[in-house]
């Protein structure tokens, strides 16, 4: 089993600044990949960022140049840094985690996820 904590989120004015943070524990040797999911109302739940054990990352389009997505190992914590925010990032944040071989491609593909965190966009 893996517990995901978040933390961060809130309400920000467009063009700031928030950092989320996703701790994990448990069964965490068995993690593959770790990153954040989001889902505005009325919409599905989108990739924004992910990394792997590897480093490998992958940004949502509409995020690249803007949100950056880290890990500290010595944690077992991801960071998703994000700037530049506009009112369409509004939405409920979740961490999501995949353990091997998934890689957090699709939200199927996530075998864990945190209770979310709402970042909030005004303009």
């Amino acid at each position: 089993q893996v517990q995901l904590v978040e933390s961060g989120g809130g309400l920000v004015q467009a063009g700031g600044s928030l950092r989320l943070s996703c701790t994990a524990s448990g069964s965490i040797f068995s993690i593959n990949a770790m990153g954040w999911y989001r889902q505005a109302p009325g919409k599905q739940r989108e990739l924004v960022a992910r990394i792997t054990r590897n480093d490998n990352t992958k940004y949502t389009d509409s995020v690249k140049g803007r949100f950056t997505i880290a890990r500290d190992n010595a944690k077992n914590t991801v960071y998703l840094q994000m700037n530049s925010l506009k009112p369409e990032d509004t939405a409920v944040y979740y961490c999501a985690a995949g353990l091997w071989p998934r890689d957090l491609q699709t939200p199927g593909s996530a075998d864990y996820w945190g209770q979310g965190t709402q970042v909030t966009v005004s303009s």
